[in-house]
């Protein structure tokens, strides 16, 4: 499972989700916090997290189907987010956004993914 959007609740559910027996490959806009959420997982006990350089690193690490979490800002940052994911991707991936979005929103970006 890919995660992109590493602030407090990307890193925590990462974490989870790892704690629980799933792979998880993690990126985010920032480096740094994909260092501390992979430094983490270790701390806490070795979990199976590993980091992705950007997102093509991300989709590129990920068996097929892929999936990909996002947990961004509400608005422009998840279409900028699923713009650039999607590159990368292929038909029958999955692209899950996590965040509090209005569901109309929702509705054009999946149109815009068929």
């Amino acid at each position: 499972i890919g995660l992109f959007g590493l602030a407090v609740m990307g890193q925590n559910f990462a974490l989870n989700m790892a704690e629980h027996g799933f792979k998880v490959c993690v990126g985010n806009r920032s480096p740094s916090k994909v260092d501390l959420t992979v430094k983490r997982a270790v701390a806490e006990g070795n979990l199976p997290i590993v980091g992705a350089e950007d997102p093509e690193d991300l989709v590129a690490r990920l068996s097929k189907p892929r999936k990909v979490i996002i947990l961004v800002q509400a608005g422009n940052p998840v279409d900028d987010t699923i713009s650039t994911l999607a590159r990368y991707m292929e038909p029958g991936d999955v692209i899950i956004d996590g965040g509090n979005e209005w569901f109309p929103n929702s509705i054009s970006r999946a149109k815009f993914l068929e």
